[in-house]
């Protein structure tokens, strides 16, 4: 028995591994690649919260659905969609204006209409039902903020959004019936598992295809058409802007203060000993002090006398010694060939 030609002839039944996060599956605590992606495609250029998602919207995604996913070629030619969501009402009015009409005014076959019908039901979408009662606001998302005092975040807070099933019913208008044939192949492809998904503003919306009809009649030129009615489910939801909520949550306020510097050597009661040692051949040398202080002569050793001085002023003690000052201390050793050193007290004066 013979294949058919578009029988794949080598299949992959290796497993393909799963994301590099999670080499033995999803460990149902961190967020999956796809989710993120799906977040941002969701946010994407514009603010942290989702965009609307209104009855007009959903009427978009259907018709960009026939145009961009479902196209019927035959003979080379694209058969014409009307870029428009249609109700019978203005079926009659349209057909003299639209662009692929002939210079007669007459509708030129084949073309594709998508009528939505004006029902709109509650929605059988699983994924939205019953799960939060009277539409209580749920957490969304939290974004810092930061003022250039304060620094914290806000919490945005969303309704759930409301489930609806919309109706449409796309037409096939032709005159032969290879036409019909070609679109009837396509959508019968599109729709082998029984559904398909539109993408509206960053969200995956199904449609479900629930019946196929025959609507062909003659017209009274005793011109033959066929015309065929698919009948087409999107199972959407309403998400409105003007519900969301952002309310602010923990904030923080930097102090910023300065304080002066202290000498570590000083202790808590602002007092220190410093002792200065001279060897055989050293009798005098200096100190620079960077803050207010009071300096007393506690203790010597091998010392006669000791001489302070401050721009060459003999001071006695106690010594007031003012911040960036420069204190001389000269010393007459006992033995002169020894070495020496004295012990002074440093109090600092607040």
């Amino acid at each position: 028995m013979a294949l058919p030609n578009k029988n794949k002839k080598n299949i992959n039944i290796t497993p393909q591994p799963v994301q590099g996060h999670y080499p033995y599956g999803y460990d149902g605590i961190t967020t999956p690649n796809r989710r993120k992606e799906l977040a941002e495609l969701i946010t994407e250029n514009g603010t942290f919260l989702p965009k609307s998602v209104l009855h007009a919207d959903l009427d978009r995604g259907m018709l960009d659905f026939i145009i961009d996913d479902v196209p019927v070629v035959v003979s080379g030619k694209k058969i014409p969609v009307i870029d428009r969501i249609l109700t019978l009402q203005r079926w009659g009015e349209f057909s003299q204006t639209w662009s692929f009409s002939t210079k007669d005014k007459n509708v030129s076959l084949p073309f594709i209409v998508v009528v939505r019908k004006p029902d709109v039901q509650y929605g059988t979408n699983p994924s939205l039902q019953y799960t939060i009662p009277n539409r209580k606001q749920v957490h969304f998302a939290k974004v810092p903020t930061w003022d250039g005092n304060k620094k914290g975040y806000d919490i945005y807070t969303i309704p759930q959004p409301v489930p609806v099933d919309v109706t449409y019913d796309v037409k096939i208008v032709c005159n032969r019936m290879r036409e019909l044939n070609q679109f009837n192949k396509v959508i019968l492809q599109k729709f082998t598992s029984r559904q398909a998904y539109t993408f509206v503003k960053g969200h995956y919306i199904p449609i479900v295809m629930d019946s196929i009809g025959d609507e062909s009649v003659i017209d009274t030129e005793e011109r033959r058409y066929y015309q065929q009615n698919y009948q087409f489910q999107l199972q959407g939801f309403l998400i409105d802007e003007d519900e969301f909520e952002v309310t602010p949550a923990v904030s923080r306020t930097v102090l910023l203060m300065n304080g002066e510097s202290r000498n570590e050597k000083i202790r808590e009661n602002n007092k220190v000993k410093n002792k200065i040692n001279f060897d055989s051949i050293t009798t005098a040398t200096t100190k620079t002090y960077n803050y207010k202080t009071n300096i007393t002569l506690a203790r010597t050793n091998n010392v006669k006398s000791v001489e302070f001085r401050i721009n060459n002023v003999i001071l006695n003690e106690p010594v007031m010694v003012n911040p960036g000052d420069t204190v001389s201390i000269t010393i007459v050793k006992t033995t002169s060939t020894a070495s020496a050193y004295i012990i002074i007290t440093e109090t600092l004066v607040r």
